[in-house]
């Protein structure tokens, strides 16, 4: 049996791969060379690298026996080809589904725009790992300031999310996959409230996504609890602060020129309190 299988996600690789085992003759596409790098190399199985067109993926399925979509849930346009290119192709096609993982943590959003529209409403920092072709739906101004898009280290990801507006120093190139501890390493880093993503199930990263969410959530309380039980305060009253100030826009120099202006305003006023309290007292 020869089979066609328009891969690039997890679930893909190891289908592909238990396939070939079982001595079918598999023929593995994916979109990029990195793509087919993650793919590796397998009895039975060949990989071919590189965008198709729908009249390229009929050629491609000429003289197959199956053809299996093992593609990105979110990539629709890309099924809606391999759907028409199989039927022109006069083939059957299985449809790769992952499991959603859920999370009682998670604010769904009916889309991407929906989901820009609710970080507007929310404070602080938020990590996007969403794709870069998501990116647009957050870059508004306001918004695109204190988002931190996680991306590929490619130079098409990284060019798009400069020319979207979204700072340098906030762009995280990494690729995958990402554990739970260092999701939860990078929350802390960059002191992320809010964290963004497709509920793309367990081979996806949602369930480390998820679990690392808790965990800062579950070490922000633990925080707060001991503060309260050393100090009688509530973490985070603004009234306890002489200063609050988000680095996130100002960068680390910003920050520290801010931070020296505070102190010397604080002294001078000092001084002048001093001066006036011991001119009153002679």
């Amino acid at each position: 049996m020869r089979a066609v299988v328009f891969s690039g996600t997890t679930e893909g690789r190891a289908f592909s791969k238990q396939l070939g085992a079982l001595g079918a003759d598999v023929l593995v596409s994916v979109a990029t060379d990195l793509g087919a790098e993650e793919q590796g190399s397998a009895p039975g199985v060949t990989v071919r690298a590189g965008r198709l067109e729908p009249e390229e993926m009929t050629a491609l399925l000429q003289g197959a026996d199956l053809c299996i979509d093992a593609t990105h849930p979110y990539a629709v346009e890309v099924t809606e080809h391999i759907r028409a290119a199989a039927e022109a192709a006069g083939l059957p096609v299985l449809r790769l589904v992952r499991q959603s993982d859920g999370g009682e943590l998670c604010r769904r959003a009916k889309d991407m725009a929906g989901a820009a529209d609710m970080l507007e409403q929310m404070p602080g920092h938020v990590l996007l790992t969403t794709g870069s072709k998501e990116l647009h739906h957050f870059a508004r101004p306001g918004l695109a300031e204190r988002c931190y898009p996680r991306v590929l280290p490619m130079a098409d990801s990284l060019e798009r999310c400069l020319t979207l507006g979204f700072p340098p120093k906030n762009i995280i190139c990494m690729q995958g996959p990402f554990s739970r501890e260092l999701n939860v390493a990078l929350l802390r880093q960059y002191h992320i409230q809010t964290l963004v993503t497709k509920d793309t199930g367990g081979y996806g990263g949602f369930r480390e996504k998820a679990e690392a969410a808790r965990e800062a959530l579950r070490q922000d309380r633990e925080r707060a609890r001991l503060y309260g039980l050393h100090t009688g305060a509530k973490w985070g009253e603004v009234g306890r602060y002489d200063l609050t100030v988000d680095s996130g826009p100002l960068g680390v120099s910003g920050t520290v020129e801010l931070l020296s202006q505070f102190i010397a305003l604080k002294t001078m006023r000092r001084r002048s309190k001093e001066a006036a309290h011991a001119g009153t007292t002679d």
